[in-house]
């Protein structure tokens, strides 16, 4: 009887054993929130990756105001740590241009249409079909292209943003050299729940 307590005793003494070791060995659990877990602003270029050059390229399809546009060509802005993209698109009347840029955390889509029948240069206020526009934007990026743009395969190039009051019409100015003339374009502010992207194919290597 009393070697059965002992051995059992000894049963018992390793079982502690092993249930410390155990415990001792499991990952301490953190009174900080995990990141992962934290909410989101849904308004950030993070929360949307549709919209992210590995979605949004040659190839892709936008689905807007009842057309499927496919994606020709896309051209990746640089200016110091801002990036931002134009799409070609291809599907309606006439090419657009899809840009996508995030602002101050803020994801803003807009459409873009080719004004050649504007003969303005950058400076001043500009009223153009009965909208005033007023610069909110200037400055020289570098960009590199894929696909059917248009474009050389990179270089710099000049811009100047114009904008309405509530920033719902939009006026550009697009140099590609200095001694080119300015392209002026006209775009129209759109939200992304008014668009559906259909992601474009694996680049191939």
């Amino acid at each position: 009887m009393g070697s059965l307590l002992v051995m059992l005793a000894i049963a018992l003494f390793i079982a502690a054993i092993v249930v410390l070791i155990k415990a001792s060995r499991r990952p301490r659990t953190s009174d900080r929130p995990d990141r992962r877990s934290q909410r989101q602003d849904p308004l950030s270029f993070n929360a949307m990756p549709q919209f992210g050059p590995r979605q949004l390229g040659p190839g892709a399809i936008v689905s807007y105001g009842g057309i499927d546009y496919v994606v020709r060509g896309s051209v990746t802005f640089r200016e110091g740590p801002f990036v931002w993209w134009e799409h070609l698109l291809e599907g309606g009347d006439e090419p657009i241009w899809f840009s996508v840029e995030e602002d101050e955390g803020r994801l803003e889509l807009a459409m873009w249409t080719k004004r050649t029948d504007l003969a303005i240069q950058p400076g001043g206020e500009h009223v153009i079909d009965g909208v005033t526009f007023r610069e909110s934007e200037r400055g020289r990026a570098g960009y590199t292209t894929e696909g059917t743009t248009g474009l050389p395969a990179g270089g710099d190039m000049d811009y100047v943003d114009y904008a309405n009051a509530d920033e719902t019409a939009l006026l550009g100015f697009e140099r590609w050299a200095p001694t080119m003339p300015w392209e002026i374009s006209i775009g129209k502010s759109v939200l992304a729940g008014e668009l559906t992207v259909y992601p474009a194919p694996p680049a191939s290597a």
